[in-house]
């Protein structure tokens, strides 16, 4: 099973939105057949794996990361080709949340004769797949939100300059994790301000990840970089202006969002992603979005860069929380790894939920 989850990872940047799945087979105590989920639309691992295993898959025991799917999608049902191939055994590390799932490929399995087993590595395997689990739970994006800092918790000057906080290592490691993610989400005001590109300079991808502006009163530009890069850009606004026609023309794609009091409703914004299928979304953006997300309850996990730099009291901070006067406000972060990426520190933690 472990074997299975180092294949798994291979489809990180290119499964979505479908999960990371790996398979291996073995027969006589020897490896026969091994796969992995490559891309949306190809063979699943299961298959992949049985492919590679030929007439020895029967009478072999199958070990999969996910429970094989029973239900016809972009590629036939895994139950029929596994009872096809004539295993003797499937164990799976985690029962498939999908709704058309659920339990019923094991038992699909287990009524054609077929032995079965679950939970071996379950962890690990949930683990890989925080996205895909979390939309088919509840339906939004596993959201991850990427900050670099100071060593004073500055994110830029007053000015706004903030090239470069971190090192080249802790630019390159957040291209990893772009490449990973199905959205890349920032606000308008990032937009205006730096008119970044939004994309990962890297070949280990099969698709640009979606890029998400949140802009509440439609002010993005339509000559902005991003619109003009390989992949999709969509707006999120509750504004409906002549930006709008241009935007559209130059190639974005434009959401007017409902529940506008004030503000773009970012619960709107999940959901509508969870309906796009999007499985994790990375946040790059500045104090005041970072801080919306933060006070909504909807970061599942950050991700902080911190330089060994001092940048001063007047600098601008991490997160703009209005209204914060008591201890007792706090939030609390729950720091899950730790380590060096050249010489920043890089903070993995999760809000802690009250």
């Amino acid at each position: 099973m472990a074997r299975a989850l180092h294949l798994a990872k291979k489809g990180l940047n290119t499964a979505h939105p479908n999960p990371r799945v790996g398979c291996v087979i073995v027969n006589n105590n020897e490896i026969v057949g091994e796969g992995w989920h490559e891309y949306t639309g190809g063979p699943h691992a299961e298959v992949n794996a049985l492919g590679q295993a030929g007439e020895q898959a029967e009478g072999a025991t199958v070990y999969v990361t996910l429970e094989p799917c029973c239900h016809e999608g972009k590629t036939p049902p895994c139950t029929e080709a596994l009872k096809k191939a004539g295993v003797a055994k499937v164990v799976a590390a985690m029962v498939d949340p999908h709704s058309r799932v659920a339990g019923n490929g094991l038992k699909e399995l287990e009524a054609a004769g077929i032995e079965t087993a679950s939970g071996l590595l379950e962890a690990q395997a949930e683990a890989l797949n925080p996205g895909f689990i979390k939309r088919m739970r509840f339906g939004r994006p596993y959201v991850r939100l990427k900050l670099a800092m100071s060593l004073d918790g500055r994110t830029a000057m007053a000015s706004g300059e903030s090239k470069w906080i971190t090192s080249e290592a802790a630019r390159l490691d957040v291209q990893r994790l772009r490449a990973r993610s199905t959205a890349i989400l920032t606000g308008v005001g990032t937009v205006l301000a730096d008119d970044p590109a939004m994309t990962v300079r890297s070949e280990d991808v099969r698709d640009q990840p979606l890029r998400v502006v949140v802009d509440t009163h439609l002010s993005m530009p339509a000559s902005a970089k991003m619109i003009k890069e390989p992949g999709e850009t969509i707006v999120f606004t509750c504004s409906e202006n002549e930006g709008k026609a241009e935007l559209e023309a130059a190639g974005a794609k434009v959401y007017m969002m409902p529940f506008c009091a004030t503000d773009v409703d970012l619960e709107s914004v999940l959901d509508l992603m969870g309906e796009m299928e999007i499985n994790e979304v990375l946040v790059e953006t500045g104090a005041t979005l970072s801080g919306a997300f933060l006070s909504a309850g909807l970061i599942d996990e950050l991700v902080i860069y911190q330089a060994p730099i001092l940048m001063g009291d007047s600098a601008r901070p991490l997160f703009r929380l209005p209204g914060l006067d008591k201890m007792e406000q706090k939030f609390e972060l729950d720091i899950t790894d730790r380590r060096m990426v050249g010489k920043d520190m890089r903070i993995t933690a999760k809000v802690v939920r009250k």
